[in-house]
């Protein structure tokens, strides 16, 4: 279970599985930051957030977001991913953490956003798997 980088036109995409669907949130937020940094130093301190959305979809895309969110306000590269998703009532939730590489430990490259552009999330006899693509 993991990641594999993909080309993509003039982005870049990220195809993943897991055996639970928290594994393949993890496993996306790791190719996320295999976009940016080809080895992510082993320094920083672990960070949570939580994220909720209407489905699991908006919820992959919120939560990768939100990294590069956290990225943006805190001068970090996240790595070391971490996640729980759980349906609450009508929503669903991921509880999350990653580790927090400061920008002076790596040499890193700028991913700008997150995109729905043939976003897959779908569940397997194995787990789960997801494609994801991301602007560069």
């Amino acid at each position: 279970m993991g990641f594999t980088l993909r080309d993509h036109t003039a982005d870049v995409a990220v195809e993943a599985d897991g055996e639970s669907l928290g594994a393949v949130f993890a496993a996306v937020a790791d190719g996320l930051t295999a976009a940016m940094c080809d080895a992510p130093a082993e320094t920083g301190d672990r960070f949570s957030f939580v994220v909720r959305a209407e489905n699991r979809e908006a919820l992959l895309f919120d939560y990768l977001d939100q990294l590069i969110y956290e990225r943006d306000v805190r001068g970090v590269l996240p790595a070391a991913h971490e996640a729980a998703v759980r349906r609450e009532g009508d929503e669903w939730v991921v509880a999350a953490s990653a580790r927090g590489v400061p920008f002076a430990d790596v040499d890193a490259r700028d991913v700008k956003a997150v995109t729905y552009s043939e976003m897959r999330l779908a569940e397997t006899d194995a787990g789960w798997e997801a494609y994801v693509v991301f602007d560069v």
